[in-house]
């Protein structure tokens, strides 16, 4: 599976940004999604995840309440609303996927292995 992430830019804390993940090459629906992010001088860390159906996610305690994935499998597509945004949530965000590695998974240290490309979320004080 090909995966083209987009959406990232430039935002002043406490705004909103959406990305967006599209996929092709393999049937969507059956790749649990993730993203993740990595800050400059930081490891990648686990943000979000959502299995193949839609019916169960995941996020990182940093994100709770803030961030939420969804997906559209009529569009190949996972999207990650961010809102509140703060400067500690400034990363290159990447979209990723699998269909062994369960969602529930992707941030207890089994990550998906298929990844896209990043997208810069910078987020302003």
């Amino acid at each position: 599976v090909q995966l083209q992430a987009s959406g990232g830019g430039m935002v002043q804390a406490g705004g909103s940004l959406r990305l967006s993940c599209a996929a092709s090459g393999r049937p969507f629906s059956s790749y649990a999604m993730g993203w993740f992010r990595q800050a400059p001088g930081k490891e990648r860390e686990f943000v979000a995840a959502i299995s193949w159906s839609g019916g169960s996610t995941y996020y990182a305690d940093s994100v709770k309440g803030r961030f939420t994935i969804s997906r559209d499998n009529a569009k190949n597509t996972v999207y990650l609303q961010m809102n509140s945004l703060k400067p500690e949530d400034t990363a290159v965000y990447y979209c990723a996927a699998d269909r062994r590695h369960k969602a529930s998974n992707y941030g207890l240290g089994d990550p998906p292995g298929y990844w896209g490309q990043g997208t810069l979320v910078t987020v302003s004080s």
